[in-house]
């Protein structure tokens, strides 16, 4: 049974392909979309974690997905964010192209203590050329994190492997300025 909380061995590592290296210095858009906790500005946030789709228990997933460097561990990679976001000390929000259903459900068994933003038109992506990818007839985001100072970008992590230590990076990163 799949269970997106736990991160199978072996799974392919994603490779730097130069789609985020336009991001360092661009500015936030101004760009309201929904959340979990309502409607949010992403202008608003100094982290924000960007990731193809979170899983639900029992639920299987696309066909490839453990085999598509970069799709798995959405879920393990959000818990981390979770469970570090006392430490963080800046306003953080995750997000990806899921509706807000989907979002606000995740959000909920998750008990995340921040917005989880469904951006279902790219319009994020749209804005800074986030990377994509297609899966299943879905055009997904790639996972990468982006760190804004005064709404606008400062730290790019591109490509984001493993998942699960995504947060823990972004603390260290943090911590070192």
């Amino acid at each position: 049974m799949h269970d997106p909380y736990v991160l199978p061995a072996n799974l392919p590592v994603p490779t730097d392909d130069g789609a985020a290296e336009h991001l360092n210095g661009r500015e936030l858009p101004d760009l309201t979309l929904e959340s979990s906790a309502g409607a949010v500005n992403v202008r608003d946030f100094a982290v924000i974690y960007v990731y193809p789709r979170s899983g639900k228990p029992g639920v299987p997933s696309l066909p490839g997905w453990d085999e598509t460097p970069g799709a798995r561990g959405c879920t393990p990679q959000s818990c981390a964010f979770r469970d570090l976001h006392p430490d963080l000390g800046v306003p953080v929000a995750g997000l990806s192209a899921q509706p807000l259903e989907d979002q606000m459900e995740f959000a909920a068994r998750n008990r995340m203590p921040f917005p989880v933003i469904a951006d279902p038109q790219l319009e994020l992506g749209a804005a800074l050329g986030l990377p994509t990818f297609e899966i299943a007839g879905h055009t997904l985001y790639k996972r990468i994190t982006l760190i804004a100072k005064d709404a606008r970008v400062v730290k790019v992590f591109y490509p984001v492997f493993p998942p699960d230590e995504n947060a823990a990076d972004v603390l260290r990163w943090l911590r070192s300025r």
